[in-house]
């Protein structure tokens, strides 16, 4: 595999996305500890999250035979809140499912294309970040890009909006409204 290549579905571990209750293993409020032990596969590094206002976690799980660069799943931990947010790595992230539509790795208006369609029906309508995003706070999830080789593809944000917050936008990770 090339720097630049993205494994195709089958090579990546599938999990299901389920708003407001967590993604794949993961569950929104457990602790580091908690997610570090069903992360089966992974291995985990934590770090007091830089730029944070509070006292805000970082871990970064990679699959145990990936370089350490090579960072699947980044989760964010504040305070009694527990987990809060989940942003999988488009490149090398495990794919996850929200109702059958895939959220990670895609092109970016092939997505926007089936999850508009995939809100409306529901009647909720997405709501687009400062920085352009699309999203909706009913689903938790915002959907990010992330540059993979000449390849522009999605990276979504999932997660809770938090106690002090207005938006999910406004939970987001303060370290990761800047990245790619």
């Amino acid at each position: 595999m090339t720097a630049w290549e993205v494994p195709a579905d089958a090579g990546r571990a599938q999990w299901t996305y389920t708003p407001g209750v967590g993604v794949g293993p993961l569950r929104f409020g457990m602790s580091h500890d908690e997610a570090a032990a069903v992360m089966d596969g992974f291995v985990g590094e934590l770090a007091l999250a830089r730029r944070a206002i509070e006292q805000t976690w970082q871990a970064e799980f990679r699959l145990a035979d990936r370089l350490r660069q090579d960072v699947a799943v980044t989760a964010w931990y504040a305070g009694s809140e527990g987990l809060f947010c989940v942003i999988l790595d488009a490149q090398c992230g495990p794919q996850v499912n929200l109702d059958g539509i895939r959220l990670v790795g895609r092109v970016p208006s092939e997505w926007e294309a089936d999850f508009l369609a995939y809100a409306l029906s529901r009647g909720i309508t997405p709501q687009y970040a400062p920085s352009g995003e699309p999203g909706a706070d009913e689903f938790g999830l915002i959907m990010r890009t992330q540059r993979v080789g000449d390849a522009v593809l999605t990276r979504p944000a999932l997660g809770v909006v938090r106690e002090r917050a207005n938006t999910l936008w406004d939970s987001l990770p303060y370290d990761r409204l800047s990245d790619g």
